[in-house]
């Protein structure tokens, strides 16, 4: 098959490319030309920029499929569709399930209502833009492509060359050992997924021209938060204490979830358990957790990082806080 990325050099685009590639697909690029240029020699690059309008590149040539793994906005989303409506056969839009407007309560699927905004055409994400951007990105695609999109929904994508640091927070911090600050919440529930398992599965729904919304994350049995720091203790053989802080120290300390704690929600509510039978049933696997570990930390490790993760507590406020508990 001739595969088109809209962008395709970055985290989920990397590989995706890697995984067509592997699997014999002849692909092309479309992306600014900033990111990793040359990553892939044997790939033709097409340059262009979506949020400006500019997608001369793309015109006068046709594909059997279209992978759109950078739509934030409508207006966008619109553009590039209606350009690529007669030159592909297949249109895979990469949303979210933040696309949903209450996940305080478990097992959402994909009938599950999606959030509103009232600026349809603000482009500002934010927050509470992000996931109704997404849901009206998600209704443009199959507006114009009917019946030949798939909207696929993840949750956190995790795994080597993670650009956010949210799930290599842990493995990074857990590696360094000492005293770790860590919610008191081990029982909680935690959904991701590797980054290579969603790659690998989008390239199969491909493949299969199969279309629909499919919530995506993983993995297919309920995984602990707990289970989550034993695994980084015991992949990078660490000899970390956990100090365990109850919500309402965190709380009481403003500290922010999610982002200075990552894949820590307050509560009991349903971000982390949201229902993927659907796309499970049509192939999804998930490796085990242990692999997503040993190779975030390798790759962790080759950067020689001069510069303080972009997701987790810095060392200081987690030193201020471990000393007030």
């Amino acid at each position: 098959m001739k595969i088109l990325i809209l962008g395709g050099t970055v985290f989920l685009g990397r590989f995706l490319t890697k995984s067509a590639l592997k699997r014999g697909h002849k692909v092309t690029h479309f992306t600014r030309g900033k990111s990793n240029p040359n990553l892939f020699p044997e790939v033709e690059n097409l340059i262009g920029d979506r949020v400006k309008s500019d997608l001369n590149s793309l015109k006068g040539k046709t594909w059997d499929a279209v992978i759109d793994t950078c739509g934030y906005f409508p207006r966008v989303v619109k553009e590039s569709a209606e350009l690529l409506k007669d030159s592909v056969e297949h249109y895979t839009f990469i949303s979210s399930i933040s696309v949903y407007e209450n996940l305080d309560k478990p097992n959402a699927d994909e009938l599950t209502p999606v959030a509103k905004i009232k600026d349809k055409e603000t482009e500002e994400i934010t927050a509470q833009s992000y996931g109704p951007l997404k849901a009206l990105c998600e209704e443009m695609a199959e507006k114009i492509m009917p019946k030949k999109t798939l909207n696929i929904r993840p949750g956190l994508i995790v795994g080597p060359f993670d650009p956010s640091d949210r799930f290599t927070y842990w493995v990074h911090r857990i590696a360094q050992g000492g005293k770790v600050l860590t919610p008191d919440a081990l029982d909680k529930n935690v959904q991701f997924i590797d980054v290579r398992d969603l790659a690998d599965w989008n390239i199969k729904m491909v493949e299969e021209k199969v279309t629909g919304i499919f919530n995506a994350t993983g993995p297919d049995y309920s995984l602990k938060f707990g289970k989550v720091l034993e695994t980084c203790k015991e992949v990078t053989k660490s000899n970390a204490e956990l100090v365990l802080a109850s919500e309402k120290f965190l709380e009481e300390n403003e500290v922010a979830p999610y982002i200075e704690l990552p894949l820590w929600i307050p509560g009991q509510g349903g971000w982390d358990r949201v229902d993927c039978s659907k796309a499970i049933s049509n192939g999804l696997t998930f490796r085990p957790i242990s692999e997503t570990v040993k190779d975030t930390f390798e790759w962790n490790n080759q950067l020689k990082r001069q510069n303080p993760l972009r997701a987790g507590l810095t060392p200081k406020r987690e030193k201020e806080l471990l000393e007030k508990l």
